[in-house]
């Protein structure tokens, strides 16, 4: 497993401070305190779909489906809300349960079946979203429950609760992807998948889970994005799932797994947002933010396929040293 090192993070950190730079030069009101809280809010759900994300690149594979799913929750909670009368203590476990089980449903099929994962969450992408139109015959169902809003627009201690929520599962991500046997083995199995299962790690049930945490951040994302719109909508979560995998490769992840930091995800995230928040204020039409984000990600994706190759150049250019002279004989 190849160890973070302190160049992986100062890269995206510079990145967002250049972009945040630009903006803000660029942009009137960016900088004022209503916009940052704004922004906060807008990373909050991506924030959290995104550690999923990332989980499932570091072990080599790849999720479509996150957007999907989140419809489909959403839908499904505020059915259970709305058209069947649960209250929101056994509601929202049971959307994140949803979640955790599309996940598996995931998982399983990749490890289990060896279906390709990008084949598997693609056909999840087109499949969830049927299945979230047949809710509620296809329609938004709205005003769910005014207890639910304080889920998302609640302070604690003056501190927002998305940005608790946020900080706590970014936290427990970098804790347990850095620090116990289970986030060792999502890098080994990206890193070498023959020379991990030869060393004894059980690949199939580690990317089974990887799976099934993806699908308990959507489930979290679509809980929030539910509260925060008081609303369940077979629409939510578009392309969600495509700006989830931009800001792990913006923050340096691999593709073909096995490197890359959660924490830098986090400031891949904030990128997006803030590049999509300096669009907006400018009045710039989705057609050309779709392009923008598309931009982005291209020269992610890149700058990743060629760093190893740019690393090597710059490692030869800085250690070549001049021969030194030979002493002529007889001197």
């Amino acid at each position: 497993m190849k160890r973070s090192t302190l160049a992986e993070f100062l890269g995206p950190i510079v990145a967002l401070v250049i972009i945040v730079g630009v903006v803000a030069v660029t942009t009137p009101n960016f900088l004022a305190t209503a916009n940052f809280q704004n922004i906060a809010l807008q990373a909050a759900v991506l924030s959290i779909v995104a550690i999923g994300s990332t989980v499932v690149i570091l072990t080599g594979g790849i999720d479509l489906s996150p957007g999907s799913m989140i419809a489909l929750i959403t839908m499904a909670l505020a059915a259970m809300i709305k058209l069947d009368g649960w209250g929101l203590m056994l509601a929202i476990p049971a959307a994140l349960a949803i979640g955790g089980a599309l996940g598996a449903v995931n998982g399983f099929l990749v490890a289990y079946l060896r279906i390709p994962a990008f084949i598997v969450t693609l056909a999840g992408l087109s499949a969830l979203k049927g299945i979230a139109l047949t809710i509620g015959g296809g329609t938004p169902i709205v005003s769910l429950s005014p207890n639910l809003e304080t889920l998302f627009y609640g302070q604690v201690l003056g501190i927002p609760l998305p940005f608790i929520y946020v900080l706590v599962l970014y936290a427990l991500a970098v804790f347990t992807l850095n620090h116990t046997k289970f986030g060792r083995e999502i890098y080994a199995i990206g890193g070498n998948e023959a020379a991990a299962r030869l060393s004894g790690i059980k690949v199939k049930r580690v990317r089974l889970l990887a799976f099934v945490i993806a699908g308990v951040c959507a489930g979290i994302g679509g809980v929030l994005l539910a509260a925060r719109l008081n609303s369940g909508s077979p629409n939510y979560g578009t392309l969600i799932e495509l700006q989830a995998i931009a800001a792990a490769v913006v923050g340096g992840a691999s593709l073909a797994g096995g490197r890359g930091h959660v924490f830098n995800t986090l400031i891949g995230v904030l990128i997006i947002t803030v590049v999509q928040n300096g669009l907006n204020l400018n009045a710039v039409s989705p057609a050309v933010q779709s392009i923008a984000i598309g931009l982005i990600i291209l020269l992610a994706v890149t700058l990743d396929l060629w760093r190893g190759h740019l690393s090597r150049i710059l490692r030869a250019q800085f250690t070549r040293t001049p021969a030194l002279a030979t002493p002529a004989k007889g001197l």
